[in-house]
């Protein structure tokens, strides 16, 4: 009975969050996360995973439990902005890869959420690094829809979903046209008659073709049209982008928003007149492919300084594993603002454009990506500035719940930094 206790409460641990307390986190260096400066001494109080306030001079409840964040940095957690996490143990071993739909025949209508895994070592690792929240995107087979992904956040339970079919993905530009037939023609010619056929699907007509679309691929497609749903895109060439702009003018309900964008600074006017946001990629400035012989640095900075709403991503980048990567990134755009003629952000800038801007983009800033009263909880401590290397979370909060900041990797550091004689290789027994 006594190990039938222990089973079903080490079950309970998994299966849903601790009981979210009221915590008041004092006496530190706050970032509130929406662009705006640090304070110094600042104070955020959250009741049942929940912000209260956070500021200057305010009030702690009596029954809060304290945090002293003296000489250290409270910041939002960061909201990786485009991740696979959680579909990918290792990449190259089919059993634990389960960014795309395969061969299952289905595109537009593949769900990724019940395929991400919050028991993959990223969670952890990322999670004692300052991620929080993700965008998680399917990837594509054989079709430039690669189907819908969520929003889910890193803590430490069995339920990491917050938004399930929370966007649609598409591939243009070079990967894109290698799923349709290998031309760029082929690519928007199979994004008219695809989404045509969700029209035709719609109407409940005849001529509805569903060799072309299945019923379910329609069906996903729809809420795009709508602009219910997202259609986020990898895109990397100014042609590119310039072409999909003039597609979204035939359809003007989709929201689209453009991921990579290697050479968004090209037309970042355009980009702002038509008020697509971008997630992109933040130090490609090598020609990787023909569609990046513009890349450069400079790229957010222009794009921002341009008016464009700009969200730092990790496409393609190890973005199954490193989303830890994305302080570091966000940290040498602000370096990049002391190099001669070039362009990068300010640090209320770089940080927001990692908490915020990506939430914001995602149609759920309302309720994540800041410290601003009545949003969820996501709050963390860090011994130093978060966007040196030097600096690590002391402490990580996601939905007013703190996390175990413990990892495989540190465990196997730990284990063998300083071997006994005689432990190894046995130690692998145990």
């Amino acid at each position: 009975m006594k190990h039938f206790l222990y089973a079903a409460a080490a079950m309970a641990a998994l299966t849903s969050p601790s009981y979210a307390e009221t915590i008041a986190i004092t006496g530190g260096k706050l970032v509130v996360g929406d662009g705006s400066a640090p304070v110094e001494g600042g104070t955020v109080v959250i009741r049942d995973g929940t912000i209260v306030a956070a500021g200057l001079g305010v009030a702690i409840p009596a029954d809060a439990r304290k945090i002293d964040a003296s000489g250290k940095w409270i910041t939002p957690g960061v909201f990786a902005g485009f991740t696979r996490l959680g579909l990918s143990e290792v990449d190259a071993v089919n059993g634990t890869n389960d960014k795309s739909g395969g061969k299952s025949g289905f595109s537009a209508a593949i769900d990724i959420a019940p395929a991400i895994d919050p028991f993959r070592s990223p969670f952890a690792v990322n999670r004692s690094a300052g991620v929080t929240r993700a965008i998680v995107a399917p990837e594509a087979a054989d079709n430039i829809f690669a189907g819908q992904g969520a929003i889910a956040d890193l803590g430490a339970d069995s339920d990491a979903v917050t938004k399930a079919r929370a966007f649609q993905f598409a591939e243009f530009g070079e990967d894109g046209a290698a799923n349709a037939g290998g031309s760029r023609a082929g690519t928007h010619l199979h994004f008219r008659a695809m989404l045509r056929e969700a029209q035709e699907y719609a109407a409940g007509r005849d001529s509805f073709d569903d060799d072309l679309l299945k019923a379910e691929d329609a069906k996903a497609l729809l809420s795009v049209l709508r602009g219910e749903t997202r259609l986020l895109i990898h895109v990397e060439g100014a042609n590119d982008m310039l072409r999909l702009l003039e597609l979204k003018r035939d359809f003007p309900t989709i929201k689209m928003v453009f991921v990579g964008a290697t050479e968004g600074w090209r037309v970042a006017p355009q980009l702002a007149q038509a008020g697509v946001p971008v997630i992109a990629s933040a130090l490609n400035d090598l020609p990787a492919t023909f569609e990046m012989l513009g890349a450069t640095q400079s790229n957010i900075g222009r794009m921002k300084d341009a008016g464009v709403k700009v969200a730092i991503g990790m496409i393609n980048d190890r973005d199954s594993h490193q989303l830890r990567y994305t302080t570091q990134y966000a940290g040498n755009l602000v370096s990049l603002e002391k190099l001669p003629n070039a362009t990068g952000l300010s640090w209320d800038e770089a940080f927001a454009a990692i908490s915020s801007v990506p939430a914001d983009i995602m149609g759920v800033g309302d309720r994540y990506g800041s410290l601003k009263s009545g949003k969820a909880a996501d709050v963390v401590v860090w011994d130093g500035d978060p966007l040196e290397l030097s600096s690590s979370p002391t402490a990580v909060i996601i939905d007013g719940v703190e996390q175990p900041l413990g990892n495989r990797q540190q465990r196997l550091r730990d284990r063998y930094a300083r071997p006994t004689e005689g432990d190894l290789p046995k130690a692998y027994d145990r």
